[in-house]
């Protein structure tokens, strides 16, 4: 008993928010996660200018207008090749992060930011709009690798207390990029004729950033650690993070998490999913990802202009509403970050969703109702900016924390594979199906995401439990039961200066009613 009484005080000291995590965690989502949101959000304001070189290039080609059906072809292309990208790009975050690190990642990743950035600035002078089409395909590949890997990345850097809002800093920095590119889309700035290669072209300007920066941050200590066996870089990066000289007991938390994945060894995809004790934190980030994105976030934002043009919204006025619903996107994740911490990961996940599954419902009776009912377009306005404030508090940010929290660092990047994969597929299938939904249900269209996240509420009720202020280990056990299967602690020979009764431990998968040895 004396061991497990040692491991839980190793766990006891308040995290703080030193210089270097903050910088860290600064330069890393402005780097990475700043260029997804950004790339999400670039193309909308001047898609008319962009339609419109698609077909001047190919009138000089072949001496003729484009086909209405080939210009929505190669639109539908440009727009969808980015999801399509983020899904490769998912599919690469395990070997690399494993070969790599995950600060090395980050580095490697802005290869395919920095080139599709020239090759779009490029796009307009050489004629040619095959480049933006393989250069959306390459920037959602850095957008794959980065939703995945900077929170992979900053949750092994955090402190149990911080995890929750370190976590949530990507997701903060996806919305500041969606922002600034609604900003710089306005068509008096960048989202013109002649603006919109500059435009595309920005993307890269956050890669140099933390291409120059990030080397001067350490990697992951869990990383070097776990993975590397290299103790004495893994300290002194600790010592760096903390703001104090004394991390052994930190050290030993990781010691007693690698002791315990031992049994395991290095999870691929393959055996992740058939890995009894680890079932349903798998299940569990399925189901939130899968939620995450058939939500309808995507569809709010597709059917945004025409709500608020039906409410009477000028034209020319449409694009200002539009940077107001990404500045209250902004507001609201920033005050997520704040709140995490107090009210837990599950709390914001149940509002989050249940506010947008009310706001979905309610948008479906206005938009029906809009036409006939003179006040009914301002609630349909009301109804997107709620959805908005209720995707941003839970279900926007809150997924990627937990997927970092639900596993142990064998069997993380293997999982940050398959979440990143159910979301950029996801994803694209809001944005390949909702179309043909909205023209064949209408406003009913939004029942459907209703549902979906009334189901993912109850699942989140039922299954997903709270992780807040939880090591790792804690977390799985956590799970255990669930799973059928328990960690069990047995004596070791893995000792310290400081704490020579430290006992390792080894995850036993038996099938039935295992239970914790006490000592």
């Amino acid at each position: 008993m004396e061991g497990v009484t040692i491991l839980q005080k190793s766990t006891e000291r308040k995290g703080q928010l030193t210089l270097v995590l903050a910088l860290a965690t600064l330069i890393s989502s402005f780097g990475s996660s700043f260029q997804y949101g950004y790339n999400v959000a670039v193309i909308n304001s001047p898609a008319p200018f962009m339609q419109q070189f698609y077909n001047q290039t190919y009138f000089g080609r072949y001496e003729r207008p484009v086909d209405d059906s080939l210009l929505t072809l190669l639109w539908s292309l440009t727009v969808s090749m980015y999801p399509l990208g983020g899904f490769f790009g998912s599919l690469m975050v395990a070997p690399l992060v494993n070969k790599l690190g995950r600060k090395g990642t980050l580095l490697f990743n802005n290869i395919f930011s920095i080139i599709p950035a020239i090759l779009m600035g490029a796009s307009e002078a050489a004629g040619s709009y095959e480049i933006i089409i393989a250069s959306r395909f390459l920037v959602g590949i850095c957008a794959g690798l980065s939703s995945n890997v900077v929170p992979m990345y900053l949750g092994e850097l955090s402190p149990k207390s911080l995890r929750g809002a370190v976590g949530i800093m990507p997701q903060l920095f996806i919305t500041i990029g969606i922002l600034v590119a609604q900003v710089l889309g306005i068509r008096s700035i960048l989202g013109s004729t002649r603006g919109w290669p500059l435009l595309l072209a920005l993307t890269g300007i956050p890669a140099v950033f933390e291409l120059i920066f990030l080397p001067f941050f350490p990697e992951s200590p869990r990383y070097m650690l776990i993975q590397k066996g290299d103790e004495e870089n893994a300290r002194k990066a600790l010592q760096r993070l903390r703001g104090w000289e004394d991390v052994g007991e930190e050290l030993a938390e990781m010691r007693l998490e690698d002791q315990s994945e031992r049994a395991e060894g290095r999870l691929s995809v393959l055996s992740l999913c058939s890995f009894p004790s680890l079932r349903w934190q798998l299940v569990s980030v399925v189901a939130m990802n899968m939620g995450q994105q058939l939500s309808g976030v995507n569809a709010i934002y597709y059917y945004a202009d025409s709500i608020y043009g039906s409410a009477g919204v000028q034209e020319g006025n449409i694009q200002f509403v539009t940077v107001g619903t990404g500045s209250v996107n902004v507001v609201m994740t920033v005050i997520a970050v704040f709140i995490v911490e107090k009210l837990g990961r599950k709390l914001l996940l149940l509002s989050g969703f249940g506010i947008c599954c009310v706001a979905c419902a309610v948008l479906t009776v206005a938009l029906r109702f809009q036409e006939s009912v003179e006040w009914m377009p301002y609630l349909s306005i009301a109804c997107v900016i709620i959805y908005v404030i209720g995707h941003a508090i839970g279900p926007s940010s809150i997924p990627y924390v937990i997927t970092t929290e639900m596993f142990r660092q064998a069997s993380r990047p293997a999982a940050f594979v398959i979440a990143g994969s159910v979301h950029w597929l996801s994803n694209f299938t809001v944005g390949l199906v909702f179309p043909f939904l909205e023209k064949g249900l209408g406003p009913y269209s939004f029942i459907i995401f209703s549902l979906i996240c009334l189901v993912t509420l109850v699942y989140i009720f039922i299954v997903v439990p709270e992780t807040k202020n939880k090591t790792f280990l804690e977390i799985s056990q956590m799970f255990a039961k669930r799973n059928k299967a328990e960690i069990i602690i047995e004596p070791g020979d893995l000792g310290t200066e400081k704490d020579p009764t430290l006992m390792s431990s080894k995850l036993d998968t038996r099938p039935e009613g295992m239970k914790v040895t006490k000592f």
